[in-house]
């Protein structure tokens, strides 16, 4: 198989579609073509950017170190969209940097040291690029409903404090469904790839030239790698996070933004 190329000609071609929707706003008045305008912008100008950078890290002699600060790099940037996306949970960026070095630490030591992947610049990156952007989906709703179920429980909450029920038991509850519902997006996507969907990875190797069957296997693996460290990441939000709502003296606090 030939590999896919578009070019900058192809990309430009391919913003037709954006002009469609940009259309369809103007049309039904959704007031979105600004930020249309500039989501594509800065879409194309960090793509171009990471790309170029990419070019360098992943040269078959470039130091693996490199590669490595890219991987460092990824957490704090995480850690900080996480924040900014949720930001009615205290220390909300702390305790998804602990998270992720833990999640991501575990896949990535999962994968390479058994031997599942080889330890090349060319693989790492991408698997930790993809492993952190999923588990920031599952972060911030984590996060969300972590602060919404105890907003909504606060008086259940209460009382089971004021009866002298351990902490741990009174948040139980909602660290449970929050870190439930905050899965339930990934294990579906687990669920449904090949049938309802391709992922990007699959499509991505196949365009490349990679044999359909290898991708496959391929793009399991990556799912399980994901799953798991996003499962890591939100239990520790979770866990962390509904403690900070507790103050020294045993009493429910929720911060008012």
């Amino acid at each position: 198989m030939s590999e896919v190329a578009i070019g900058w000609w192809g990309l430009v071609l391919s913003l037709v579609l954006i002009a469609v929707t940009i259309a369809v706003s103007l049309s039904y008045k959704l007031k979105l073509e600004q930020s249309l305008v500039v989501a594509t912008l800065r879409a194309i100008g960090q793509l171009v950017l990471a790309g170029w950078a990419l070019t360098l890290i992943l040269d078959k002699d470039a130091s693996a170190i490199y590669a490595w600060l890219w991987v460092g790099a990824m957490i704090p940037a995480a850690a900080l969209s996480a924040k900014r996306r949720e930001r009615r949970l205290p220390g909300l960026a702390v305790t998804t940097a602990i998270g992720y070095v833990l999640g991501l630490g575990v896949s990535l030591v999962t994968v390479f040291a058994l031997d599942i992947m080889p330890l090349e610049n060319r693989v790492l990156v991408p698997v930790a690029g993809m492993i952190v952007g999923n588990s920031l989906k599952v972060v911030v709703v984590a996060a969300t409903r972590l602060v919404d179920a105890v907003t909504e429980q606060k008086g259940q909450i209460e009382a089971m404090l004021a009866l002298g029920i351990d902490q741990r038991k009174a948040l139980n509850r909602v660290r449970v469904e929050a870190l439930r519902l905050a899965l339930l997006p990934q294990i579906e996507t687990t669920r449904s790839v090949g049938i309802v969907f391709l992922p990007g990875v699959l499509t991505g190797l196949i365009l490349a030239g990679i044999d359909p069957l290898d991708a496959a296997l391929i793009q399991a693996s990556v799912l399980f790698l994901i799953l798991g460290s996003a499962t890591i990441t939100g239990l520790v939000v979770v866990i962390t996070g509904a403690n900070r709502f507790i103050t020294e003296d045993q009493r429910l606090a929720i911060p008012e933004l």
